[in-house]
């Protein structure tokens, strides 16, 4: 069930019905609970298994750590939880890449090896409640937090609907309080919920699918060399529409979870505007990079053990979570660069102080365009389909493309890039130090009227072509 869909809104009214009818808080709970396994279920019924299997193995598994006589036993229960899940997420997500690889490594030793057919469907969004549902048996285990006291909010906590298939990753300390005890949004928070679901559906329906994405898919869709400029465009195209179709469900989910008098943590802070890549990893995905940076980094040791350490850490992070996003050694490289940017940043600072000289505005800028171009670069690995069609485009955008380079981009594909880019841009730089919220807060009603006025209007006339969020495939 896409939420730029006719069916969510009409499944969102009746859920906003029930959650505020005069019932039980329990029996409100119980709703919230089937209907967020009916969200799963509209895109593939028997995957809601999977939900039940981690739910039901981490709760037991989380009282079985916090009632453990001995530090082996405790650690014998993580293990079988993160067996689970991780299983799970390697069988459904890992295994064709996993064995595409061996038949390749046992192909360099002349032993012909045949991958059987694999015709496993990847569940939507397994990758972001598997992280989601670890963090609650880490947490127990690292004691962090107690064990959840009741099995319904746990249920809850695991298949809440607004967030359960792309984010933000919650933490249990986050959102199981918020089940204990009946939560309801005021008039104030309603209207800020439906604002963040206008502006959301806005940014997926009207900025990444209808103004962005034909200029992407002209340029990386196609197997022929693309001319600099077009290879320039379609990667900042990509840039935008990835940004924007995110971000988009990131800020309809929160809306949506606040019309029901949930929180759910911010997940980007304006990236675009990022000095840096420590930077940008603050203010992108942020729910997935404090999630790397809480429970792998710094158990791998953090910067605690040498700078030497400090550098393998970033790498085995970075690395590990370009993986996360998909079974492609593309995504690897991806994530392989941002740790070797995050690790040439560290290694700047330490030996030349490069952010303490930075005391002018065009300094600043200078710092935040370079991030935004080895940004680019990055995404073209994260958007091609495989590591030929990367070379060929990063060459092409080095001024490397061949003379017969093809041009498919029509003079209206790039009006659009060009202006949708440099007001996307733009915007992060003049937001980059304050909040949405804040902004909101200091607009003239009437502007904010108008502005959401024209966001609804745009998405209802353009409707999109019902293209699911780019972030459901991991």
């Amino acid at each position: 069930m896409l939420f730029n869909s006719l069916t969510f809104i009409v499944f969102f009214i009746i859920v906003l019905t029930l959650h505020y009818s005069p019932l039980s808080w329990r029996t409100k709970k119980i709703n919230l609970l089937l209907a967020s396994y009916l969200f799963y279920a509209a895109w593939n019924p028997p995957f809601v298994i999977l939900l039940w299997i981690s739910t039901f193995v981490d709760w037991n598994t989380a009282k079985w750590i916090q009632t453990a006589t001995s530090q082996h036993k405790r650690r014998l229960f993580l293990l079988l939880s993160m067996a689970t899940n991780l299983g799970i997420l390697g069988y459904f997500k890992y295994g064709e890449f996993l064995l595409e690889n061996w038949q390749t490594l046992m192909l360099s030793f002349g032993i012909e090896y045949h991958v059987p057919e694999w015709s496993i469907i990847l569940p939507v969004g397994i990758s972001f409640y598997t992280f989601q549902t670890m963090a609650y048996s880490l947490d127990v285990y690292l004691k962090r937090a107690a064990p959840a006291k009741s099995f319904l909010d746990f249920s809850l906590f695991v298949s809440f609907f607004p967030q359960l298939v792309a984010g933000p990753i919650v933490r249990p300390t986050h959102l199981i309080p918020q089940f204990e005890t009946p939560h309801y949004a005021n008039a104030k928070q309603f209207g800020w919920g439906i604002n963040l679901i206008i502006l959301g559906l806005f940014q997926k329906v009207v900025i990444a699918d209808t103004l962005l994405a034909p200029s992407v898919e002209a340029v990386y869709n196609s197997h022929d060399p693309m001319s600099f400029w077009d290879a320039w465009l379609g990667t900042l195209a990509f840039s935008g529409q990835i940004f924007s179709d995110f971000a988009g469900y990131s800020t309809t989910a929160i809306g949506v979870a606040l019309c029901l008098g949930f929180s759910l943590p911010t997940n980007f802070r304006f990236p675009y505007a990022a000095i840096g890549f420590s930077d940008f990893w603050r203010r992108w995905h942020i729910s997935l990079s404090t999630w790397l940076r809480d429970y792998l980094y710094i158990p791998l040791g953090g910067n605690q053990k040498g700078s030497r350490r400090t550098y393998i850490n970033l790498m085995l992070t970075m690395l590990l979570g370009g993986l996360w996003h998909g079974a492609s050694w593309n995504f690897v490289i991806w994530g392989g660069l941002h740790g070797l940017f995050l690790a040439v940043e560290r290694l700047l600072r330490k030996r030349v102080g490069y952010a303490e000289n930075m005391s002018s505005l065009w300094s600043k800028l200078g710092l935040g365009l370079l991030t935004y171009f080895l940004v680019n670069i990055t995404w073209v690995f994260f958007r091609a389909d495989d590591f030929a069609g990367s070379i060929n485009l990063i060459s092409s955008m080095f001024g490397f493309a061949p003379d017969d380079a093809k041009t498919p981009l029509p003079t209206l594909y790039i009006i659009e890039v060009v202006m949708v880019i440099s007001a996307l841009v733009s915007a992060h730089w003049l937001m980059r130090n304050t909040t949405l919220e804040a902004v909101y807060q200091k607009s003239p009603t009437w502007l904010v009227t108008l502005a959401l006025a024209v966001m609804a209007f745009t998405v209802i006339i353009t409707q999109g072509s019902g293209n699911a969020f780019i972030y459901f495939q991991f």
